[in-house]
């Protein structure tokens, strides 16, 4: 069935598009700024049904995993490392958290992991190629 399984993989950050704008508008420090610009994060995802680890390895071995079930609320981390809770829908096969300033959708689009935040009328895209 459409859906099942579709985001399980490794994805390598190819680009992003509105990043400096994004993080500025949602208060990132800017040693964390620096950290994050073209920063080659491997996106590493496990659906299993509805159950979702979402796991981010950065450059230098510093990793953020987020657990999370479709529907249900779940403790999550932001970009800058502040803890929250957050229940992540799915909505037309994308899914969909509100994080304490922005909102976060991620889906699969011709074989890339695409991820859209939305601060205040500031769109951050982000793709990721696929490489496992």
């Amino acid at each position: 069935p459409k859906g099942t399984m579709a985001f399980t993989g490794k994805y390598e950050f190819e680009g992003d598009e509105n990043y400096d704008a994004f993080v500025q508008k949602i208060g990132l420090p800017s040693d964390k700024v620096e950290m994050g610009r073209n920063c080659k994060i491997v996106t590493e995802v496990v659906q299993n049904g509805n159950d979702f680890t979402w796991t981010q390895h950065f450059p230098g071995g510093r990793t953020t995993t987020n657990n999370f079930t479709v529907g249900k609320e779940a403790d999550m981390e932001t970009m800058g490392g502040r803890k929250f809770q957050a229940t992540v829908k799915m909505e037309d096969g994308k899914l969909v958290a509100d994080f304490p300033n922005y909102r976060h959708t991620a889906e699969i689009s011709g074989g890339k992991l695409v991820e859209i935040s939305t601060s205040s009328g500031v769109v951050y895209k982000r793709t990721s190629k696929k490489i496992a």
